[in-house]
């Protein structure tokens, strides 16, 4: 479950900074699709974009696991398996 974690949550931190400069830079009314525009509502927009978003940085981010040298993802699996949530340390049981 860890190594889903380590791919899906890089993806989504980086679809939301492409997303974020994507619309800062084109306007979704301005959108068009295979020469026709795009007549969805903007917030259908920037959801449908977010999610293209996500999947190619999914992708990118399971490459990147996958190219990884065995040695690396060991490493990573014995890091992650001395706590069960990196986001805080253990609690120690009462004496």
């Amino acid at each position: 479950m860890k190594i889903v974690i380590w791919v899906l949550w890089p993806a989504f931190i980086s679809a939301g900074i492409a997303e974020a400069i994507f619309f800062t830079l084109i306007d979704p009314a301005q959108l068009y699709f295979f020469g026709q525009p795009v007549e969805w509502s903007a917030t259908a927009t920037y959801s449908t974009g977010f999610l293209l978003f996500w999947l190619v940085c999914i992708g990118s981010s399971l490459m990147t696991y996958f190219m990884m040298p065995n040695e690396v993802k060991a490493a990573l699996r014995k890091a992650a398996g001395e706590r069960e949530d990196l986001a805080r340390p253990k609690r120690r049981e009462p004496v």
